[in-house]
């Protein structure tokens, strides 16, 4: 294993010292709880917007703490779901009065810790409403959940609540608008190779020279097939047609197109899965109104991208160029 690391133990703490030296403008760290939070946090009337995950996929979560984007982030250890005292932590750092809206991956930990966060926060009278992410269209259950696992459009969809939350809107409202943007959105991704877990010290599964898994999950789940390397071409085939099938996207209509890398593919090859995506999406008549481009949510140094297609409306596409200013994302500030 060759991790520019001090101690395995120590992975996580230091990674979040280094993200406060470098943005101390934008967030502060609770080390005690091991929690990301606005520096402005919590804001008067504001609904405050929360997720969390296991540590790995970097910049998810912590880089999406910002204005216009997520209030709060629960890091747990590497490929391990946050414990629902950081989720409480984080729950009333951003409470403003206005309730808060927990954004939670599909991943059976996440779920029951969140909810249990969000029992303990009701019996201190905070407001809180959840929503689950379940966008992989790979394979209805996996090692990890119970239904379709929250990748991808999880990105979006703080991206685009955050947006809307900036206004002062309810939290009814802000809840609304996180469902339809899962609703609307769906993914899949791919790997050639895997990844090594800092305590794990050796890779998480096997890939051969000549191989690589489709429908990979973000913390090296199994997917739908092992197959033999083939182009970008076809690769982008096998992610984007089930995509756009599931999604019963039509002709004429308009989606935010998101290639992410997986932590250990360069931004020239993302950029071929792009051209080739943009291909298959003209032969449709759908058109790319928006899009996002570069890995985002990682798993560790795994080589490999997933895509997401969101179908969009007047109405995401407002709260998606509006202002954000956070450690990954940063537009109209």
């Amino acid at each position: 294993m060759k991790k520019l690391i001090n101690h395995v133990d120590d992975v996580v703490t230091e990674a979040l010292a280094g993200m406060e030296a470098l943005h101390p403008e934008l967030i502060r760290v609770d080390f005690e709880n091991q929690i990301i939070v606005r520096k402005d946090a919590p804001i008067r009337g504001k609904v405050g917007v929360i997720s969390g995950g296991g540590s790995g996929h970097e910049p998810m979560h912590g880089g999406f703490v910002g204005h216009g984007m997520l209030d709060a982030a629960c890091p747990g250890a590497v490929f391990t779901s946050p414990v629902p005292d950081q989720m409480l932590a984080a729950t009333r750092a951003v409470n403003g009065g206005a309730g808060v809206l927990h954004v939670v991956k599909n991943y059976t930990g996440d779920v029951l810790n969140f909810e249990m966060a969000a029992e303990l926060a009701a019996a201190d009278g905070i407001e809180v409403a959840s929503v689950v992410t379940n966008d992989d269209v790979a394979v209805q259950d996996s090692l990890y959940t119970a239904g379709r696992r929250g990748v991808g459009v999880t990105v979006l969809l703080e991206k685009i609540v955050g947006g809307l939350a900036e206004t002062g809107a309810p939290l009814a409202q802000v809840t609304e608008l996180a469902r339809k943007v899962n609703n609307q959105g769906r993914s899949m991704g791919m790997a050639l190779t895997s990844c090594t877990v800092p305590a794990a010290g050796k890779p998480t599964f096997e890939l051969g020279d000549d191989e690589m898994e489709i429908g990979i999950g973000i913390h090296g789940e199994p997917g739908r097939r092992r197959v033999k390397l083939a182009s970008a071409a076809e690769v982008t085939e096998m992610l984007a047609n089930p995509v756009i099938e599931d999604l019963g996207l039509k002709a004429g209509e308009r989606v935010l197109a998101f290639v992410n890398g997986m932590g250990g593919t360069p931004l020239i090859e993302l950029y071929i899965v792009a051209s080739e995506l943009a291909k298959i999406l003209r032969g449709r008549d759908i058109t790319i109104a928006r899009s996002l481009i570069g890995s985002y949510i990682t798993s560790l140094e795994m080589a490999g991208c997933s895509i997401t297609l969101l179908r969009l409306d007047d109405e995401l596409i407002r709260y998606w160029d509006a202002p954000v200013h956070t450690a990954a994302l940063r537009w109209g500030v």
